[in-house]
């Protein structure tokens, strides 16, 4: 078969990191090249790959270094027993690629992930190796995230966060059972105890960064993982719980949930049907809750039902909130931060401006609409100096009540 041209490898390689979702560039520091030295950005707008907490869009050229793997991951479209078009870059094409596509205005940074070719250590270094020329021989300062390989040399995934602004290492799946009946070649104690190495050395180069200010910089936008949803039997409450071991232990940035897509050629262990995205979407939204709302993993779990899944139609916020009625309704005017945030339909910003609005005087329900895209959802479980909602929390049909209208799905959508 004759090689495919650089553009035909391209477009093999970019389809195929799509599966990825754990490349958003929050965290990083920002950098630019407007004094006229090096090459490249973390910041400015383009074609839009990933968002940044404050808003900033950074776009990322995304694509693996090769698509050939000597492991046999039953969920992965590129699996060694696949049947899928292969192709490969070579770590100075990938560098090409990046400034051509940088210098045209389409990106402002690089994610690169790769299958395993010949062995994780030569794997990983060639991903290094893309990192280390342009990071040094074109002095690149837009934002660069390498997925490392855990069963590569300790020493070599510890070098990728001297050139990459994230690392991250993919837990795959949330369960040891899953991830050893799914990935027999992968195992779950190396994958934790690479993240942990990486751990390890953030927090040494931060505090060496403290002391000495020539000291380098390792990895400052930390790393990531990403837990693959709905290809093994796992329930969301198992997830939820394994996403908080893991920021609780290694210190992670984000935890990625990565709804399972039937893949060509599927092994018969599979599901012949992906899980609804919005389930994927209620577990970012339970994410959330843990990581900016105060919520205990165990109190996100008691928003799952009794089979450990969390509600399709309504959001956990919501869930939780009406099997714990009794913490409601909340005076908005006099309940502390972390009673506000309990609220179902005020967010993180709404309860800054209430706090700091009610200093000055009573707040009235108008006041709290104005801060919400709907008051409707509020009403059971709040109390204002006009407002009182009596029985209403005690109704045995508020969650019909509150749970959006069923819509009757388009034909040709």
């Amino acid at each position: 078969m004759s090689r495919e041209t650089l553009r035909e490898r391209l477009e093999i390689l970019a389809d195929a990191a799509k599966y990825d979702a754990s490349c958003a560039s929050s965290g990083t520091a920002k950098r630019n090249s407007r004094d006229g030295k090096g090459l490249g950005s973390t910041e400015g707008m383009g074609i839009c790959h990933a968002y940044a907490p404050d808003g900033r869009c950074i776009s990322l050229l995304k694509l693996l270094l090769t698509n050939h793997c000597i492991f046999d991951c039953h969920y992965c479209v590129n699996r060694k027993s696949s049947n899928v078009r292969r192709a490969r870059f070579t770590p100075q094409e990938v560098v090409d690629l990046t400034l051509s596509f940088y210098r045209r205005n389409y990106i402002e940074g690089l994610f690169l992930s790769s299958g395993i070719i010949r062995s994780a250590d030569h794997t990983m270094a060639q991903l290094i190796e893309v990192a280390r020329i342009l990071r040094e021989e074109h002095q690149f300062r837009g934002y660069i995230h390498l997925k490392t390989i855990p069963e590569a040399d300790p020493e070599l995934v510890a070098q990728a966060g001297l050139w990459a602004d994230r690392v991250s290492i993919n837990v795959e799946l949330p369960t040891e059972q899953g991830l050893t009946r799914l990935a027999p070649d992968k195992n779950g104690p190396r994958i934790e105890g690479a993240m942990g190495n990486l751990q390890s050395a953030i927090v040494e180069a931060k505090d060496a960064s403290r002391r000495f200010r020539a000291a380098p910089r390792f990895a400052p936008a930390g790393q990531s993982t990403q837990m693959i949803v709905g290809a093994d039997g796992a329930s969301d409450a198992q997830i939820v719980g394994k996403a908080s071991t893991l920021y609780g232990r290694f210190g992670l940035r984000r935890v990625y949930y990565s709804a399972f897509s039937p893949i060509p050629d599927a092994s018969a262990v599979l599901p012949l049907q992906r899980p609804p995205l919005l389930r994927e979407h209620r577990l970012y939204q339970s994410d959330w809750l843990m990581r900016f709302y105060g919520y205990a993993p165990a109190e996100v779990q008691d928003a799952a039902d009794a089979g450990g899944m969390l509600p399709l139609d309504i959001d956990p916020k919501l869930a939780w909130a009406l099997k714990f009625r009794d913490r409601f309704p909340v005076d908005v005017n006099r309940a502390p931060r972390e009673a506000l945030l309990r609220v179902p339909g005020l967010g993180t910003k709404a309860v800054k401006a209430v706090l700091a609005a009610r200093r000055h005087r009573t707040l009235r329900l108008e006041d709290i609409a104005r801060l919400t895209v709907s008051v409707r959802k509020l009403r059971p479980f709040i109390v204002t100096a006009d407002w009182r909602p009596t029985l209403l929390i005690d109704r045995a049909d508020l969650r019909a009540r509150l749970a959006p209208s069923p819509r009757q799905m388009e034909l040709f959508a």
